[in-house]
């Protein structure tokens, strides 16, 4: 038995374009009817989203038998959080609020065991492990993690360089509604110079060499992003396909009744 491959890492480290999906409902059904509709990755939100372990596990569990990656987010970049998420299964974090070279580094080494970081030992409990039948998952978890951290305020775009080169990040994320909010645009993650800090942002990544990530559920932003060098863009959430959706079948029945 072995772990299972991470073909998104490999697809990063490639610059191969991945196109995601927010997860927000934070229900496995949901999550794996998202699975089935060629996304080649979907965020499992834990921050804003109302997710825990258990929840997490199950959509996990519901989107394992498809291609579709899924990727987490914990509510917080916590050595104790991430130990319990790696323990499940998850192979892609997505960590938020990184602002500093040492919370990168941090980040880093809550994903590896001693000593090359301070994961806790717990692999015989643990579904990551197959409950300890994987041979060698101790020394080579790693290899099949990818670590993504998010940049998301003025001070982490001034220490970006220097995040995306700290040994084991694979990759970095520039979350627009908060990027926005410190630059003084509360609610107005589209305005030109957060494209622009963005757009930035987004090359001086792939100059260090990692992966380069956004979100922007706005298409003509998503294709500038993507134009800039982007390697992991979500372009979309399940609330907001529904909410929009349902709106519009409701309001065209109700137009005909008018």
């Amino acid at each position: 038995m072995s772990a299972p491959h991470n073909a998104f890492k490999r697809a990063l480290a490639a610059g191969t374009p991945q196109i995601g999906l927010w997860a927000a409902l934070a229900d496995a059904y949901v999550t794996e009817v998202l699975a089935t509709t060629g996304f080649d990755w979907l965020l499992i939100d834990n921050e804003h989203a109302p997710n825990d372990v258990r929840s997490t596990l199950a959509q996990l569990q519901a989107v394992a038998a498809y291609p579709t990656h899924p990727v987490v987010r914990p509510v917080r970049s916590d050595p104790a959080i991430v130990k319990q998420l790696l323990d499940i299964g998850v192979q892609t974090l997505l960590l938020p609020m990184i602002d500093t070279v040492e919370q990168a580094a941090e980040a880093v080494a809550a994903t590896r065991y001693p000593p090359h970081g301070i994961r806790g030992v717990g692999s015989a409990l643990a579904r990551a492990s197959r409950w300890n039948r994987v041979p060698g998952y101790l020394q080579n978890a790693a290899d099949e993690l990818c670590v993504l951290v998010q940049v998301e305020t003025v001070s982490a775009m001034s220490n970006l360089a220097e995040i995306a080169r700290v040994d084991g990040i694979d990759g970095v994320f520039f979350g627009p509604a908060d990027l926005s909010a410190s630059m003084g645009y509360l609610g107005r993650p589209g305005e030109a110079a957060v494209r622009e800090a963005i757009c930035a942002g987004i090359r001086a990544v792939r100059a260090a060499g990692k992966a380069a990530g956004v979100l922007a559920a706005d298409r003509p932003i998503a294709e500038d992003y993507l134009a800039a060098g982007a390697t992991f863009v979500a372009v979309g959430s399940d609330t907001g396909l529904l909410s929009r959706a349902a709106a519009e079948l409701a309001a065209s029945y109700k137009a005909a009744l008018v």
